[in-house]
């Protein structure tokens, strides 16, 4: 029993080796097949494969989640018993209610998993996609399947190809999937090009807000804005949140920005933070801002998703009182409202600010309401190691694919750069650089099946062929694919 478990625990390492900064992804199907043969040995019993995928899970989720350390240990150590217990129980299932027989368990297995790493891009606290087996995959071919189903189908396809029996019929509809995705064409380009320049103000990794000087990150940007000629360039962005002020439209900082709008003779987009205090509300709001020459501030999104213990302390009450830094987070961020979507010089931009490029839904709905292409700015300076930056890459590259848009992440410290909606990864920053990197981005129209879909459909196809599966079972004793209970 012992090397079994250890041979779990390995398997889960090469889901995590699959991932960036990492990236070998093929390792996940070496972890994946590994883990399969292990549940599929017929002399387990229930508790047993739980076990034996809660020892795949902490090997998965060791690494890959490792920047959390440095957030909070607490934090970090209670994630990879969730996340891991998460996907002990959908062995668990599988294996008391959705298999008569081991054909079934991999199967059942299949759906599971893909379920419990669905549940993650909604539960807990708004959805924690951390991690997912889907980011591992940004850089393999399972990729190709992002326009057709995002990745709850890269999710599920690379369970189900992985795990006995059952292999052959799936590589089959993975071959026709990868057919369909070859000729099947929905974006195109519009004929229009912007040139693009992000600046990357620099600084050091591992910085929090509350020990930063708001000042000294705006006038980083602000130098690196002013090396930029006038007239070559068609807009600029600036990150998440590196302006921080009380009321923006009134600030000193507006009032530069402007200048600099003026002399370049293009709208700017900047990331800022600013206060609300509405009755006994006292928190703050994250928007990215459109800075025009003349000094108007001509549209805005609000953040929807907020990070939990980030930007947010979830059970801010019951935490202190078991004397957890909850001042860590002194103030709530408050959840926006309106579509993500900005104008700015004359076309139509989708924004995913910093943690909503892990949502695949925030950014489809950018591309809904006319978005030809997509803005990530985003703020990774808290965090040390490159480990959720690499990741926070892979994830715009997916949400690239997903919706055929060119994705420009933007970062005060690191990664910055311009994805293709082919995957390309073009000029990426180094990290704590300060640089303003400049691409002609193609305005692109259409939706892809994915857009046109979201991800009600496979969700609700997931849930249906799992409630398929397990009902026959839930109405009678359980069946047992072990023969040794």
């Amino acid at each position: 029993m012992i090397l079994l478990v250890l041979r779990n625990l390995v398997a889960g390492l090469c889901v995590a080796a699959s991932m960036p900064p990492w990236g070998w992804w093929p390792l996940a199907f070496v972890g994946i097949a590994i883990y399969g043969a292990v549940q599929l040995r017929d002399t387990l019993s229930h508790k047993q494969r739980a076990l034996m995928a809660f020892t795949f899970g902490v090997g998965w989720f060791l690494p890959s989640v490792a920047w959390m350390w440095f957030m909070t240990a607490p934090g970090y150590v209670v994630a990879i018993v969730f996340f891991a217990g998460l996907h002990a129980i959908s062995a668990w299932w599988s294996s008391s209610y959705m298999s008569s027989t081991l054909g079934k368990h991999s199967a059942g297995l299949a759906l599971s998993h893909t379920l419990v790493e669905t549940l993650r891009l909604s539960f807990p606290f708004g959805g924690v996609p951390l991690a997912t087996l889907a980011i591992g995959q940004a850089r393999s071919p399972m990729v190709w399947l992002a326009p057709l189903g995002g990745v709850i189908l890269i999710t599920y396809m690379t369970f189900r190809i992985c795990i006995k029996p059952g292999r052959l019929r799936a590589v089959g509809v993975l071959i026709l999937l990868f057919l369909v995705a070859l000729v099947w064409t929905p974006t195109s380009k519009t004929g229009e090009s912007l040139h693009i320049a992000l600046v990357q103000g620099g600084g050091e990794q591992g910085t929090r807000a509350v020990n930063t000087d708001p000042r000294i990150v705006f006038e980083r940007h602000l130098d690196a804005t002013q090396t930029i000629e006038s007239g070559t360039v068609d807009m600029v962005i600036w990150p998440e949140n590196v302006i921080d002020v009380a009321n923006f439209e009134e600030s000193r900082e507006r009032v530069e920005v402007a200048q600099e709008a003026k002399r370049l003779g293009v709208p700017i987009s900047v990331g800022i933070t600013e206060d609300v205090e509405q009755g006994d509300v006292d928190g703050f709001l994250n928007a990215q801002v459109v800075v025009e020459t003349n000094g108007d501030i001509s549209d805005r999104v609000d953040k929807v998703r907020r990070v939990p213990f980030g930007e947010y302390m979830p059970l801010r009450g019951f935490l202190s009182a078991l004397g957890a830094p909850t001042d860590l987070v002194p103030r709530n961020a408050i959840e926006g409202e309106g579509p993500a979507a900005l104008d700015i010089a004359g076309t139509k931009a989708g924004v995913v600010i910093s943690w909503e490029v892990f949502f695949g839904g925030r950014a489809n709905e950018g591309i809904v309401h006319g978005g030809q292409f997509i803005m990530n700015p985003t703020n990774g300076s808290s965090y040390t190691w490159t480990i959720l930056q690499t990741q926070q890459v892979a994830s715009s590259l997916l949400r690239a694919r997903e919706q055929g848009r060119w994705v420009a992440q933007i970062s005060p410290t690191g990664f910055s750069a311009f994805i293709t909606p082919t995957g390309g990864v073009i000029d990426r920053t180094d990290v704590s650089e300060q640089k303003v990197i400049v691409a002609t981005v193609p305005m692109r129209t259409g939706q892809t099946l994915y857009s046109r879909l979201g991800n009600a459909p496979y969700v609700i196809a997931l849930f249906l062929a799992w409630g398929v599966r397990s009902w026959p079972a839930l109405r009678r004793p359980r069946s047992k694919v072990a023969t040794a209970q």
